[in-house]
């Protein structure tokens, strides 16, 4: 008679985790073994920290390099992605160049990941002229995102130690349709690259991956369609000097605010939470007048 108390081994799997900018693979190695089981076949590339800070195109070819190299020796296991800042944008871009692997991956976790585009890298190469990784992690990489996210379980997890921001990456542009959205708060975008609670939501999602549903109220609509005009997310903190320019019949509420550069930022608020701010660069602020205008036609 057998003994069924006995716990099964876990399912081998392939672990890709991936380091971001200005970093190596030591500490992002360190969350991989504590998310790894007996049988788990780990990858942690490491890209060079210098390298991290110049173009992002040869880091892509590395990662697909390694990751053909993985296909080729385990053609049978399945993959575990999990990647932090500027690795989860790298690993967008390999996914976007290989959809034929999307039916190998079990998960996709990506870890303070500026998916929408970096604030911080628009305003060091806001035209983007120079061949650095300003200028790679300034780009709108969102409706890759969602493709991916479309059609395999994909968590983005957040820090926020106050004002919608991790203090890198504004919260905001961690977000995209079809993806598990988790926020942890009072921690910041260093520490999450090995957090434990991140590794504890990222088992949480292993356990049930599933293919998040599209939010329809109105201000996720609303947000969807400032989002399709690519303006920078950043943090709320000028949230309190915006007026209200619009109140939708469920208390999703329009502000602006413009500050001394005469740069207008945009916020929407859900009753007094606010869930999204960006601003519209001095090549934007037509667009977001004209949409402005649509929604509230006494804006001036």
């Amino acid at each position: 008679m057998s003994n069924n108390s006995q716990p099964q081994e876990e399912q081998a799997f392939i672990l890709f985790a991936q380091h971001g900018w200005a970093d190596t693979f030591h500490d992002i190695a360190q969350l991989a073994k504590s998310l790894a089981s007996s049988n788990t076949i780990i990858y942690t590339p490491d890209l060079g920290w210098l390298n991290t800070w110049l173009e992002i195109a040869p880091l892509i070819c590395k990662v697909e390099n390694i990751a053909t190299e993985a296909i080729s020796k385990y053609p049978d296991l399945p993959w575990r992605i999990v990647a932090h800042s500027m690795g989860a944008l790298i690993w967008l871009e390999v996914l976007e160049r290989h959809p034929e692997w999307l039916p190998k991956i079990h998960s996709f976790a990506l870890v303070a990941s500026p998916v929408g585009g970096s604030d911080l890298g628009r305003l060091f190469d806001p035209f983007r002229w120079f061949p650095l990784m300003a200028r790679d992690l300034g780009k709108n990489r969102r409706a890759i995102a969602e493709a991916i996210a479309s059609k395999i379980p994909v968590l983005s997890v957040v820090g926020d130690i106050g004002n919608n921001t991790d203090g890198t990456v504004p919260v905001g542009c961690s977000q995209f349709a079809r993806a598990t959205f988790v926020r942890l708060d009072g921690i910041r975008h260093a520490p999450l690259k090995n957090h434990p609670r991140v590794a504890a939501v990222v088992r949480q999602f292993w356990e049930k991956p599933v293919i998040a549903p599209i939010q329809t109220d109105s201000a996720a609509l609303l947000i969807a369609k400032l989002r399709s005009l690519d303006f920078t997310e950043t943090d709320n903190q000028n949230f309190e000097k915006a007026k209200l320019i619009h109140t939708a019949s469920d208390d999703t509420k329009i502000w602006v605010w413009t500050n001394a550069l005469q740069v207008i930022h945009v916020f929407v608020s859900v009753g007094d939470r606010c869930v999204y701010s960006a601003y519209a660069g001095w090549r934007d602020q037509r667009k977001l007048a004209t949409i402005l205008k649509r929604i509230s036609p006494t804006t001036t």
